[in-house]
Parts: structure tokens; sequence; C-alpha cells
């Protein structure tokens, strides 16, 4: 089920493209955010991000779903 949270640290970590970053903006830890994601990409079957050891970047459907 989607929950407004989910979008908010969605619409955040696609602004900061860090995951500690963005975690301290919303005033979670960085694991929870992760785990909230997760949920959001697994909820509606795609993946919105690509991580690596290094960065985080939006996928193209990522990018699709930032608002206009």
């Amino acid at each position: 089920m989607l929950e407004l949270r989910q979008i908010k640290y969605f619409l955040v970590l696609a602004q900061e493209l860090n995951f500690s970053r963005a975690a301290e903006r919303l005033f979670i830890t960085q694991p929870a955010l992760s785990t909230a994601i997760k949920q959001l990409e697994h909820a509606f079957g795609v993946q919105l991000f690509t991580r690596s050891t290094r960065e985080v970047t939006l996928t193209d459907l990522g990018a699709a779903w930032l608002p206009q």
C-alpha cells in the first residue's frame, strides 16, 4: 500500500541523490529510508533508483515520476 510518507521520501532522495543527506533532511535513519524506498519499488515492481557504493541516480522511470 502506497503511503504519503514513501512519496515524500522518494522526492527528497531524488533531490539529494544521496541516502545519508536525504535521511538527515527527513530526520530518519539511512537504513529506514533505504527500506522505505525498497518497499515502494517492490509495491510497484519497478526500480526508481540505481544504486552503487559511490552514487545514487534516478532511473528513467524514476525521473518520470518526478513532478513537472
